[in-house]
């Protein structure tokens, strides 16, 4: 696989690298604190201020993504401040510009915020969620975004297979059944997605991606799979539980969501099939993680022969979920 450009320089980040480009990008004077925080594919850091408070810097893992497919995730968080809802939107600089560019990284800074990661949401607090979705995709339908991935088994998932197919993550023995049995899985849960109306989107919004503050309620942080595709994308990874189980809880988040937003129906029956889709982009996250010498952060057994076995056995089982509810 090829380096790309600024690999190098992203993987010798210092201290006073990341101080040297936050204190020039911002027009303030940092501090000497610089703390990382926990980013998976990023990195993260922490940067105080010598007139006090602090900034987050953000570098992005070069390869990852374009230019204009940061400036998208950016652009719509922009527009979700300027309407008051609650996200993290970046920082600008005097000249209007919040992504920033040194020796082939991108970066950008953000406000610092505290608060505490998503629970067991009671059901007043389900019901807020559902009314910060709904207003978060009243936004998103403005217009799209033309550098970002659509959640649809023909684009997004085609991606993620054919990346899985060239990287040479799956061993031999298990490749060609694992590809046949997703490409017909895909096959089969496509139709479904025609007609169904796209938007712009968090994307992964998992309860670790809300974030709550005393006073203020959630906040929802982490764009980064900020993608096009069905608002039910945003919902279901929500939910405690499959369907019918989780189903008092779905009603309350769209609940608040109909507050805003409308939702439609048809969309519900595509909860499955999106789940489908996230094995396969989970899989391909993995294997770009390996490719790029994180290997810290798979399981011990990623990419071994049984592992691909169970991840096939897997997308056999959400095969047979989906035609059970045909």
């Amino acid at each position: 696989m090829a380096d790309p450009a600024g690999a190098a320089g992203f993987a010798a980040l210092t201290p006073d690298a990341v101080m040297d480009r936050a204190e020039r990008a911002s027009g303030r004077r940092v501090s000497g604190i610089c703390r990382p925080l926990t980013s998976y594919i990023n990195r993260v850091y922490e940067v105080g201020l010598e007139d006090g408070g602090f900034l987050v810097a953000k570098f992005y893992r070069p390869g990852r993504w374009t230019r204009e497919a940061l400036q998208d995730e950016q652009d719509f968080l922009l527009e979700l401040a300027a309407d008051e809802i609650s996200v993290v939107a970046p920082l600008a600089d005097a000249e209007g510009r919040t992504l920033h560019e040194e020796d082939g990284i991108f970066f950008a800074l953000f406000p610092r915020m505290g608060g505490r990661p998503c629970d067991e949401p009671s059901r007043e607090e389900w019901l807020q969620i559902g009314r910060l979705l709904g207003r978060i995709h009243q936004v998103g339908a403005r217009h799209s975004a033309a550098n970002r991935l659509e959640l649809h088994p023909r684009k997004s998932s085609r991606t993620h297979l054919e990346f899985l197919r060239d990287s040479g993550a799956i061993p031999s023995e298990v490749q060609g059944r694992y590809l046949d049995v997703a490409q017909r899985l895909l096959d089969r849960i496509a139709p479904m997605f025609d007609g169904i109306e796209t938007q712009r989107l968090h994307g992964d919004l998992h309860r670790m991606n809300l974030l709550w503050r005393p006073g203020e309620g959630f906040h929802a942080i982490d764009f980064d799979d900020m993608a096009m595709g069905p608002a039910i994308q945003d919902l279901w990874m929500l939910l405690p539980d499959r369907l019918p189980a989780a189903r008092p809880e779905f009603e309350l988040l769209l609940e608040g969501y109909d507050t805003f937003a409308e939702y439609d129906d048809a969309q519900t029956r595509l909860i499955e099939p999106l789940r489908a889709m996230r094995y396969l982009h989970y899989a391909a996250w993995c294997a770009r993680q390996k490719a790029d010498g994180g290997r810290g952060l798979l399981a011990a057994d990623w990419g071994t022969a049984e592992f691909w076995r169970r991840e096939l056995a897997d997308l056999q089982r959400q095969a047979r979920d989906i035609e059970d509810l045909a």
